[in-house]
Formats: structure tokens, C-alpha cells, sequence
């Protein structure tokens, strides 16, 4: 079997209510948008996932098949299938309302993947947030671990036992990837930069700091790299942190760099995985929901 990418996460239907007034069903979910957006990118990809034998569990099914996405373990671990509210603001942007039963089965590691990615609420909602830890501990000794914070407080508040949780998987991650509301909505007393810096130092390579229309940043104890953002037209922004932090995992394997801890890398690697990731979210972000773009879009 060809060397891959296990993704581990929640899967969802979203239900977007778009600011004409339309409302459409859409299989999503950060996980599951990651492993999509792998697969579209043309990376063997597995997911690890939970959702039942119901309508929506079809949906997500269906999707993920059509994708190229290989089920890591069986799904149908839960009652019922997730979904999330999303409305659509003036400005594209996404507010979500959850409805999400979330746990993990068994989930097999062999053969080793290359990387493991871990993500948003399966990262921290009980029980399968433990499991999640679990598997993570399991693999990391061979895998490159990535983890997007990617926080929802309307589901699992921001307290110190979510911090602590999110800090933990921290510590066992290569790369972080966290957007600057994520760091101001958990991290309230500190600066943007501090926050990321708190997060650097408790193990990780670097931690990806997204800024929106300001661009990301790259940043280590002592160094921080920065690049802007990619012009466009903003239909919404469901997905567009998930295919932002794919694209990142897709960008480290086109330069050898998955497989175990990483090294230090030079600021032209970092410009060019950060400029990589940019260009697949700006797809993104200019169509509607979570449809990231397939490597010839790129």
C-alpha cells in the first residue's frame, strides 16, 4: 500500500442558510473537509470518523466516496449523524450552531501513515477527544502529527479545561495551525503573537497563524515568517481554514518532509508551503460552502 495521510476528525452535514435566503445541505465538517481537500489534491488519504446509518450519514458516505476518501475505521460508532447551522453574514462569513455526537472506534494504524491530521471539536469534545489523544500517542513515534485548533466555543466553550485540552494536543504536534480568532477567543489575555508564541513553545516545529485577508504566519520561539494573502471574491467561508491547513500537509509531503518529527526549515521552504496553502483557501473561499480545489485549479 502506497504511503498516506490519516485524517482524524468529525464529519457533518452543514446546513447553510446563505444570506438570499436559501438553504442547502452540504456534507462537512473540518475533518472531513481536510480529507476531501487531500484527496482533491491528489493524496492517498484515510479518515477516521463517526456517523450513523441515517439520511445524513448517507450524504457524508456518498461524499467522501466520490472524493477518493478511504474509511480509516467503521463509522457507525454514534446514534446519529452531526450537523451544524450555518449562517452566511454580509461579509461571507460563517456563524455555526451544532448538533454533534461524536466518538471514535478502533481505528487501525497499520500500515503506518506518513502524517496523522487532527482537528477542531474531535480534537476536544468527550469522549472522543481521549481517543483522538490516544491514537495520536500510537502513531506519532513514525507520523508527523498536524493539528488545526480550528476552536468552537458556541459547542465546547473556552474554559480552562478546553485550553488545557487543545494544549495537550499541542504538545504532541509537529506543525499547529490556528487562526488569529482562534488564539483571541482562547487565549484572551494575551496579544495575538504572544498566544502563538505560548503555543510554539510548548512543543510543535511552528505554529500557522491565519489572519484572513491578512495573510499567515509561520511562527517559532524566535523566528516568524509571513506571507500575504491572495486577492478574491469571497462567496463564504466554509472550508477555507480546512483547505488552508490540507494544502499545508500537501505542501510538506511535495517536499519530503513527512514521516516523524520535522527538521528546521529554511524561509524559502516556509514562503513556499505557507504561499501553497494560501492559493488552495483562496479557491475556496470564492465559492460556495466547503469545495476546495483540485490540484489543476492550483
Amino acid at each position: 500500500m502506497e504511503p498516506d495521510v490519516l485524517v482524524v476528525g468529525e464529519a457533518l452535514v452543514d446546513v447553510v442558510h446563505a444570506g438570499d435566503g436559501s438553504v442547502s445541505e452540504r456534507a462537512g465538517g473540518s475533518a472531513a473537509n481536510v480529507a476531501v481537500a487531500l484527496a482533491r489534491l491528489g493524496r492517498p488519504v484515510r479518515f477516521a470518523t463517526a456517523f450513523a446509518e441515517d439520511e445524513y450519514g448517507a450524504v457524508l458516505a456518498d461524499h467522501l466516496s466520490a472524493a477518493g476518501v478511504d474509511l480509516a475505521s467503521d463509522p457507525h460508532v454514534v446514534g446519529r449523524t452531526s450537523s451544524a447551522v450555518a449562517t452566511i453574514g454580509s461579509d461571507g462569513a460563517a456563524s455555526y450552531e451544532f448538533d454533534v455526537d461524536w466518538q471514535l472506534g478502533e481505528v487501525p494504524v497499520q500500515p503506518a501513515p506518513m502524517a496523522v491530521h487532527v482537528c477542531s471539536l474531535g480534537a476536544v469534545l468527550a469522549p472522543g477527544a481521549a481517543d483522538v489523544r490516544s491514537l495520536v500517542d500510537r502513531v506519532r513515534g513514525a507520523a508527523t502529527i498536524t493539528y488545526d485548533v480550528n476552536a468552537r466555543p458556541s459547542i465546547t466553550g473556552t474554559g480552562a479545561d478546553v485550553v488545557a485540552t487543545v494544549e495537550a494536543l499541542v504538545a504532541l504536534s509537529d506543525v499547529v495551525k490556528v487562526s488569529d480568532e482562534d488564539l483571541e477567543t482562547l487565549w484572551p489575555d494575551l496579544p495575538v503573537d504572544d498566544a502563538a508564541r505560548r503555543l510554539a513553545g510548548l512543543g510543535p516545529r511552528a505554529v500557522v497563524v491565519t489572519r484572513g485577508g491578512e495573510g499567515a504566519s509561520w511562527v517559532e520561539a524566535e523566528r516568524r515568517v509571513d506571507v500575504a494573502s491572495r486577492p478574491v471574491t469571497v462567496a463564504d467561508t466554509i472550508g477555507a481554514g480546512d483547505t488552508f491547513a490540507a494544502a499545508l500537509v500537501d505542501g510538506l509531503w511535495t517536499h519530503g518532509l513527512l514521516g516523524g518529527r520535522l527538521p528546521v526549515l529554511t524561509d524559502v521552504v516556509v514562503e513556499d508551503l505557507l504561499a501553497h496553502a494560501a492559493r488552495a483557501a483562496a479557491v475556496t473561499v470564492s465559492r460556495p460552502g466547503a469545495d476546495p480545489p483540485f490540484r489543476a485549479e492550483l
